[in-house]
């Protein structure tokens, strides 16, 4: 380490340190580039549900649910990751309002006073054998330092920090998403289960009539034991379905009382009730890819994090470059406190210094090399979230568009399901069949059944995956 005091080094070397450098050192921060498709619409808009149209943040109203509003509204408001996540950013925010402070001067106040006594030795003048004087000192004084940030290690702190700063917000943002999406799923979860027991409940019930009506005509005379047996294995059959879905029930509602912030015993009662769940009366607004991008605050939070390596880079770089600062201070010493205002005994001082680690450089050299690295990772981190980004979202619509379809067959499969049931009653009561083929209908529309529900919860799900990846549940208001 050398350090130097002296005005004309000083001079020399400003000089020559503003011919090398006008900014700051250090390569630019690198180009976050879009891949070329990613502007253009979907490859999924065309599908049936879903619109061109712009991107909404609050989605959930469009299933026109109160008690769906309610719950992402509180959700917002109370959930613990969300204020975890809210704390951060401040935290990250100080730490960019403390990289500032390298903007301007730093000051040091002292004051202090001191007694003491001087060997005999060193006091000329002094008798032989006598003791040197006690003397007491006080003194008082001011000091400024500042840094020229001549090649931008300063500067490049705080847009290193800046950039922290505003990841930090993108990943509150992305929390905010993750929330409001999963709460909305928790919700709709509760719902689709109750609807899939409703469904069962059903179907126990006409199996259960169809039990009664084996054993009364077993008693009669007219029957026989392996209708009776069939009817009833089916009838435990639906039963031995039921504990699944309310347990499945009963987990949707504890995970939507953990998102809203409260405990499992104070699960929403709404949504205990909800008997479907939620369903859209309007086609889904995607918007395009620019607009994804744009939108999704995972690909924000990496462009941040891009350039605040690139920052860091710059910061690294700097340090192979001499650190100069202008010093002054000025204060008093006096062996009295009364004498501190006299003009004696003023003291001042300004000078330059100049600091700087030459030659040894490789500890610089190591760190500048981390830090490339870490921009490295930084641009393919962006280059992946882009990629994900448009992989989410494209799945998410073709989820949704085959579910549709899909469920779509299976009104018709269940309409059919329960034609051939009721037919298959009638030729029974008629005599022109036998039980085994009620049973065998009844069977076939109870899983048709099961398999309908079970589409109406997938299409509520795969609506809110597409939602999420649409990145709504966060403004930049």
């Amino acid at each position: 380490m050398i350090t130097l005091s002296l005005p004309r080094i000083l001079t020399a070397t400003a000089g020559a340190s503003l011919l090398l450098a006008s900014c700051a050192v250090g390569p630019k921060a690198p180009d976050a580039t879009l891949p070329p498709l990613a502007s253009g619409a979907f490859i999924g808009a065309a599908a049936p549900g879903v619109t061109a149209e712009a991107a909404r943040d609050d989605w959930w109203r469009l299933y026109d649910d109160p008690i769906l509003d309610g719950l992402i509204g509180q959700a917002l408001t109370e959930n613990n990751e969300l204020e975890a996540a809210a704390a951060n950013l401040r935290r990250v925010r100080a730490a960019l309002g403390e990289a500032r402070v390298g903007r301007f001067p730093t000051t040091t106040t002292s004051a202090g006073f001191s007694t003491g006594r001087p060997s005999a030795a060193t006091v000329q003048g002094l008798p032989p054998a006598t003791e040197a004087p006690e003397t007491d000192t006080y003194d008082a004084g001011l000091d400024v330092a500042y840094e020229i940030d001549l090649f931008g290690r300063v500067e490049s702190t705080i847009r290193a920090a800046r950039a922290d700063a505003a990841a930090a917000e993108a990943a509150l943002d992305i929390v905010r998403v993750t929330v409001a999406a999963e709460t909305a799923r928790a919700y709709a979860d509760a719902c689709s289960a109750n609807a899939q027991i409703a469904v069962a409940e059903r179907t126990i019930e006409l199996q259960s009539n169809s039990v009664d009506l084996t054993q009364r005509l077993l008693d009669a005379g007219s029957g026989n034991g392996l209708d009776t047996a069939r009817a009833r294995s089916a009838l435990e059959s639906s039963r031995a379905g039921l504990p699944p879905l309310r347990a499945q029930r009963d987990g949707a509602l504890f995970r939507l009382a953990t998102l809203t912030g409260r405990t499992p015993a104070e699960a929403s009662a709404a949504a205990r009730a909800c008997q479907r769940p939620p369903q859209l009366s309007r086609p889904i607004p995607v918007g395009d890819g620019a607009a994804l991008l744009a939108r999704r605050p995972d690909v924000r939070q990496a462009e941040r994090n891009l350039a605040a390596a690139a920052a860091r880079v710059n910061v690294a770089t700097a340090d192979l470059y001499p650190r100069i600062s202008l010093g002054g201070s000025l204060g008093a010493t006096a062996l009295e406190t009364d004498g501190l205002g006299d003009s004696e005994n003023f003291r001042f001082s300004v000078g330059p210094l100049i600091s700087w680690s030459f030659p040894n450089v490789f500890a610089a050299r190591a760190r500048i090399e981390q830090a490339g690295a870490g921009s490295d990772a930084a641009l393919a981190t962006f280059d992946q979230t882009v990629l994900v980004a448009l992989q989410e979202t494209e799945t998410a619509l073709t989820n949704y568009a085959n579910e549709l379809d899909r469920r779509s067959a299976l009104e018709s499969a269940r309409d059919q399901a329960a034609t051939a049931a009721r037919l298959s009653r009638l030729r029974f009561d008629a005599g022109a069949d036998s039980f085994l083929a009620v049973l065998d209908a009844e069977r076939t529309l109870a899983a048709a059944d099961a398999q309908l529900a079970a589409s109406d919860a997938l299409v509520t799900t795969y609506q809110i995956a597409l939602f999420k990846a649409l990145a709504g549940g966060w403004s930049e208001g």
